[in-house]
């Protein structure tokens, strides 16, 4: 790949500049299906990853197939589906048949060509959508290490935000939503267990969607846990994530949890409504402010109001230390069972086929894999019992009340409410190769994470030029209502900002006099 050259001033890549033609399509709200060279899109996809991706690392592989796929689909006499001739960019603990590997970032991986789609890759091509190639991520979805760097894998490198390159993506879903942001594509697959769509969606600017889990299958999906992952949308809006959440929902017969998928799934873009918001009685989640972001909470907060909702103060949570301590437990426990389970039945010739495997691996080659941070988060799931230990099945037990029933459910009914509203994370922090993610915390999201609730992130506005989202969260199987709240958010507010490729906020126009010293006095 060329690299993207800068400017003198170093401020925006002079690639970029002349990319206004090659901005991905939206389908749907863009050129009908029928006007749309699928080549022609996966051409200019291709071009954006060759002179955009040098400057923030998003994509670990292209697909070599991806061509040839298009031109075949440009030729197919069969009906065009409603995604035909958009490149898609899928996180890489996803499968994709093809030659591309799914290495979850990690070396011991990188041999793990499986030769099958996901289901929900296999309904993106159904629907006509080019896989373009996978994104990088915080290696093994960022469950090794806590001193790790979101962002980070042995395999892909550093991603690095597009709003300032020396600021964090968040993670785990970092390719996916910096790609997105940066313009290379429209669409993107994430995955999350805790935070990992919804917060790089929220750093990165874009729309993060982290469906009911159950509601898109999770076959041939590298495993954290099967309590809390579900993979989801990555998009610039609200309708191109309603759009991306109609194509991969649906049951599968491989995945027990998705038995009522099919029951809850619908056209969520038909849903949408600019004016969802009138009447509507939202919760704020007082209890999950703070770490920088209120100004812009808010001013998004009077936006609700102006579009005629009702908020209603929620001040405290109860049990949320008690709700953390019984996760802990769950995704260690769930993390050694499910990771040996995917291990030992992939079909390729990988030199890993269990948890033991993988720390054994990582020793054998901390050159690379540890060189910045350790493992110290895999070895205890290594020394946990099984699934059948009483401790995890209570501590699962405990957090699917407290979060669900007693928790959002609760709040939901106690207060005759539709959604909760919250600020998603704070601004992006800086990349730290020392102390690893040096994150303030915050955001509530983990409520609907341990639920397996869904939950919405949409840009609600910045922080010294640094985007922050606006989340959305509710009882399960309610993305429709959500996308259609945050929808109408999305069209008052008009939020979204365009990347600037700066090399730090600190060089920011509005930042940089800030931090120079004033002139002598009489000069």
């Amino acid at each position: 790949m060329k690299k993207a050259t800068f400017d003198l001033i170093g401020k925006t890549p002079l690639a970029v500049l002349g990319l206004g033609l090659l901005m991905p399509l939206s389908c749907g709200s863009a050129a009908p299906p029928s006007k749309i060279s699928a080549e022609a899109e996966t051409r200019a996809a291709l071009l954006r990853v060759e002179q955009i991706n040098p400057l923030i690392n998003a994509v670990i592989a292209v697909d070599p197939t991806a061509l040839d796929s298009a031109r075949k689909l440009d030729q197919s006499k069969s009906p065009r589906g409603p995604l035909f001739g958009a490149p898609v960019l899928i996180k890489d603990n996803i499968e994709t048949k093809g030659p591309v590997p799914t290495t979850a970032g990690s070396l011991a991986l990188q041999a793990n060509v499986t030769g099958r789609d996901a289901p929900l890759v296999a309904r993106l091509r159904a629907a006509g959508a080019i896989i373009l190639g996978k994104t990088n991520l915080s290696e093994w979805a960022n469950i090794r290490s806590d001193n790790s760097i979101s962002g980070w894998s042995a395999v892909g490198g550093q991603t690095r935000n597009p709003h300032a390159l020396n600021r964090n993506t968040c993670g785990s879903s970092s390719g996916s939503g910096a790609a997105v942001a940066a313009g290379i594509v429209t669409f993107a697959i994430g995955t999350e267990t805790n935070g990992s769509i919804t917060c790089p969606a929220a750093m990165n600017g874009i729309v993060g969607l982290k469906p009911s889990v159950g509601l898109v299958s999770r076959t041939h999906i590298i495993p954290i846990s099967h309590s809390q992952d579900t993979a989801g949308p990555m998009t610039r809006t609200v309708r191109d994530a309603a759009q991306l959440l109609t194509v991969i929902a649906g049951s599968d017969p491989s995945d027990p949890a998705t038995a009522q998928a099919d029951q809850h799934k619908q056209d969520y873009a038909a849903s949408l409504s600019a004016t969802a918001l009138k009447g509507a009685r939202l919760g704020v989640l007082r209890f999950a402010t703070g770490f920088g972001t209120d100004a812009a909470f808010e001013a998004a907060l009077q936006t609700l109001r102006e579009q005629g909702a009702t908020l209603i103060d929620i001040p405290s949570f109860p049990n949320r230390r008690e709700i953390g301590a019984a996760e802990s437990v769950i995704l260690f426990t769930e993390l050694k069972a499910d990771l040996n389970a995917y291990l030992g039945s992939s079909p390729a010739k990988i030199p890993v086929r269990n948890l033991a495997d993988v720390i054994a691996f990582n020793k054998a080659n901390a050159a690379r894999e540890m060189g910045l941070f350790g493992q110290e988060l895999f070895e205890k799931a290594q020394a946990l019992p099984g699934l059948d230990d009483p401790a995890y099945i209570k501590a699962r037990a405990d957090a699917t009340r407290l979060t669900g029933p007693e928790g959002i459910d609760r709040l939901l009914r106690d207060h005759n409410l539709v959604a909760l509203v919250g600020p998603t994370m704070p601004p992006a922090w800086l990349i730290d190769s020392v102390n690893g993610d040096q994150s303030p915390g915050g955001g509530a999201g983990s409520l609907a994470a341990i639920a397996g609730y869904p939950h919405l992130t949409v840009p609600m506005g910045t922080v010294q030029g640094l985007p922050v989202g606006l989340s959305f969260m509710g009882a399960k199987w309610s993305e429709a209502q959500l996308l259609s709240l945050g929808y109408a958010f999305e069209q008052a507010a008009q939020k979204q900002i365009t990347p600037r490729f700066l090399p730090s906020i600190e060089q920011s126009e509005t930042v940089a006099p800030l931090l120079a010293p004033l002139p002598p006095a009489g000069r």
